[in-house]
């Protein structure tokens, strides 16, 4: 089959078009032939070797946490498919098995959800990692609240684009930072207020809207961007990072969180809950309940394009990689 594959770890040109072997169904395994593969922030820093010490990865590897397209074999002990189904699937790259920037990926059943007639598999394909991460974020971790004031950072991105919708369908009110071409954008995803972070004053703009201090923050970006979270939040809330990997990144004041009573929480997306949230995010969206981000499909073979575009962090929505887009009639 085709795939994007790593012969070594490093930059966006140790990526290439290459013909490896298609995966097989181990048992309890479903075998996807893909249609889009989504791009994360996640990719390039496993590119880049930054989860090595954590899991092992056999070169050639194939990056791609997760993907849509239908069933095309089914392992031992599967129940609830067929081939010909449908899916949308978060694959098993997290566990240093091969990804979704290929024909086929491989997954175990339990993250391999089928999906209903009317949902297409293009805007299925931008749901699972971004959208699992931000209903661990407003959910699992944050326990969003009718009633309750919300602040996502980074609301334009994948996961602040699914949290910001996620916060409003449990009744909070939501604020969300941005830069000024996408003020517009993360309104329409239901932002009672949008703030352009270009203009500074994020501080005082939050501190206007929610005087008494908003119950929650949800920071998608991270890497210092909102180390006056704190100033931000009421006595007893919640900031909610997002983990990014990245060595050394400055954090919130541990010390001027407590003295202010505030908690301090990491989201991140794990194997023991993705299948009760990828499960839920699929009915959410397919019932309209809430609408897919922005997507930019680019061609599988600029796949290196994508993972530049991503790692420069200022991607509205989701960026897919087109692997076979004919599967979704």
């Amino acid at each position: 089959m085709r795939a994007m594959v790593l012969d070594q770890f490093g930059g966006p040109d140790v990526l290439r078009l290459g013909e490896i072997e298609r995966p097989r169904p181990a048992p309890g395994n479903v075998v996807v032939q893909v249609a889009f593969a989504g791009v994360n922030p996640a990719d390039w820093k496993v590119r880049e070797g930054w989860l090595s010490s954590f899991l092992t990865y056999g070169f050639p590897f194939v990056l791609g946490f997760d993907a849509a397209g239908i069933v095309a074999e089914i392992g031992e002990g599967v129940s609830g498919l067929a081939v010909g189904d449908r899916v949308v699937v978060a694959c098993n790259q997290g566990r240093g098995e091969r990804g979704s920037y290929a024909d086929y990926v491989a997954s175990d059943v339990e993250r391999v959800v089928k999906l209903p007639d009317h949902l297409s598999l293009r805007d299925a394909a931008a749901l699972p990692t971004a959208g699992m991460t931000a209903w661990e974020a407003v959910f699992d971790v944050g326990g969003v609240a009718s009633g309750q004031k919300v602040l996502v950072n980074g609301g334009a991105g994948g996961t602040g684009s699914y949290a910001i919708q996620l916060a409003k369908v449990a009744g909070a009110q939501v604020a969300a930072t941005c830069g000024p071409h996408n003020l517009d954008y993360v309104r329409g995803l239901g932002a009672d207020l949008a703030i352009d972070y270009r203009q500074g004053g994020v501080l005082d703009a939050v501190r206007a809207w929610a005087p008494d201090g908003v119950d929650l923050v949800i920071d998608t970006v991270g890497q210092g961007s909102l180390l006056d979270a704190v100033e931000m939040v009421k006595r007893g809330g919640l900031i909610v990072p997002i983990t990014t990997l990245i060595a050394n990144e400055p954090m919130a004041d541990a010390a001027r969180a407590e003295a202010l009573g505030v908690k301090l929480a990491v989201a991140s997306s794990t194997f023991p809950n993705q299948e009760r949230q990828l499960k839920a995010l699929v009915d959410t969206l397919a019932r309209g309940v809430i609408r897919t981000p922005d997507i930019h499909v680019m061609p599988l073979e600029a796949a290196a394009q994508a993972h530049e575009q991503v790692a420069a962090g200022h991607v509205r929505g989701k960026i897919l990689l087109d692997v076979d887009s004919a599967l979704d009639r």
